[in-house]
C-alpha cells in the first residue's frame, strides 16, 4: 500500500521521518535524514499528507513540500505532546517523528494556517523594530543604572534620561563621560533605526487593503493592522471573534471538574507581540472615551467604571461618573 501519512521531525540539520499507509501499518522509518537530502526524499513519495510542528523553519518546508504535491499540516508542538510517550519509554526524534503522524491524523487536531513568503517577510519588520525598541530601552537602563553610580538618579521617561544624562556628562570623572556619550549616541542611533522601521510600516500599511480596514476600527493603528495580517493571513481560519480571542490567549484558563467551574486568569497562549499592540490599543480608546460620545465610547466608560479601570486615580474616577450621568442612552436602547 501507499503511503498516505507522513510525520517529520524538524531539526537544523538532521531530520526524522515516519510514514504509514492505509492500515496504519509503517512502511517508512528514517530517524536520520540530512537536510540537503529531505526534499529530494519527500518530493520522490506519492501525494500524500505531510506533517510537521510549527517551528523554526517549518513554513518554508511546508511550501516546498506543497509544490510536490503533498498536503502540508502544520501543528502546535504542545498538541503534539500528549501523542509524543504513547506510554512508552524515551524521547528521541524518531518517537517524535511517530507522535506527529500520530496526531495530525486525530479528526479534533487544530492546525496552524501556512504563512507565505511574503507574510513572513512583513513579520520580519515587526520583529526587527521590537528588538531594536527593546535594545533602546536596555540602553536608556543602562545609563540610569551607571549615572546612579554617581548619584544622579534619572527617572525612567526616555526623554528625560536623554536630556538629563547629557547635562551631567561634565560632572563625571575619567572614562565615566566617554562610557556616558557612547552610549547616548547608541541611544540615537536605535532611534534613527526604528523610525526607518516606522517608515516600513506605514509603507506596509498603505499597501494593503485589509490593513487599511483594520485601521477604520478605535485603537488600531498601523503597527497593530499589519502585525495582524501578517500573522493571522486569512482571518477567515476563526469561526468567531472569541475563537480569534483564545489563539491570542485572552481568554481565562479553565479547570473545571465534577460540574464546578473554576475559571482563572487569562492564558496568554497566542502571540505576546500582537497581544501588547491590542492592549496598547484598547488602553488609548478607554483613555479617549470620556472626550467622545458614540456608542463604543459610552460602553467604554461604563465598564471602565464598572471594573474600577480608573480606580486608582479618585479625581479622573469622580470625572468620568459625571461624564457617565451626562451621556443619553444609545439610540437602540428600548428604554429611549
Amino acid at each position: 500500500m501507499a503511503i498516505v501519512t507522513v510525520g517529520i521531525d524538524l531539526a537544523k540539520n538532521v531530520f526524522a521521518l515516519h510514514g504509514v499507509n492505509e492500515t496504519g501499518h509503517v512502511d517508512l522509518r528514517r530517524p536520520s535524514v540530512a537536510r540537503a537530502k529531505l526534499h529530494g526524499l519527500v518530493a520522490s513519495l506519492p501525494p500524500c499528507t505531510v506533517a510537521m510542528e510549527a517551528c523554526t523553519g517549518a513554513h518554508h518546508w511546508a511550501r516546498l513540500f506543497a509544490q510536490s504535491g503533498h498536503t502540508v499540516k502544520l501543528m502546535a508542538p504542545k498538541l503534539v505532546a500528549p501523542y509524543r510517550m504513547s506510554g512508552k519509554r524515551g524521547k528521541n526524534d524518531a518517537a517524535d517523528a511517530a507522535a506527529i503522524c500520530e496526531a495530525v491524523q486525530r479528526p479534533s487536531m487544530r492546525f496552524v494556517p501556512i504563512k507565505s513568503a511574503e507574510q513572513q517577510s512583513r513579520l520580519m519588520v515587526h520583529r526587527a523594530r521590537q528588538g531594536y525598541i527593546t535594545a533602546r530601552t536596555a540602553t536608556i537602563n543602562r545609563i540610569r543604572g551607571l549615572l546612579a553610580e554617581f548619584g544622579i538618579v534619572l527617572p525612567q521617561k526616555a526623554e528625560v534620561v536623554r536630556r538629563e544624562a547629557a547635562h551631567h556628562l561634565d560632572e563625571l570623572p575619567g572614562f565615566g563621560k566617554t562610557v556616558i556619550e557612547d552610549l547616548l549616541a547608541e541611544v540615537r542611533h536605535l532611534d534613527e533605526r526604528v523610525k526607518q522601521y516606522d517608515v516600513h510600516v506605514r509603507a506596509m500599511a498603505r499597501d494593503c487593503t485589509a490593513a487599511q480596514q483594520l485601521m477604520q476600527l478605535m485603537g488600531i493603528g498601523e503597527a497593530t493592522a499589519t502585525a495582524l495580517v501578517a500573522m493571522v493571513g486569512n482571518a477567515r481560519e476563526f469561526d468567531s471573534g472569541r475563537q480569534f480571542a483564545a489563539w491570542l490567549g485572552l481568554v481565562p484558563g479553565q479547570y473545571s471538574t465534577g460540574g464546578k467551574m473554576r475559571l482563572g486568569r487569562i492564558t496568554k497562549a497566542g502571540d505576546a507581540y500582537v497581544r501588547s499592540l491590542l492592549v496598547m490599543g484598547a488602553r488609548a480608546v478607554l483613555n479617549a472615551a470620556p472626550s467622545k460620545n458614540d456608542s463604543l465610547s459610552r460602553w467604554a466608560v461604563k465598564l471602565a467604571l464598572r471594573r474600577g479601570y480608573w480606580k486608582a486615580d479618585p479625581v479622573s474616577h469622580s470625572r468620568l461618573e459625571q461624564v457617565d450621568s451626562k451621556i443619553p442612552p444609545p439610540r437602540d436602547d428600548p428604554k429611549r
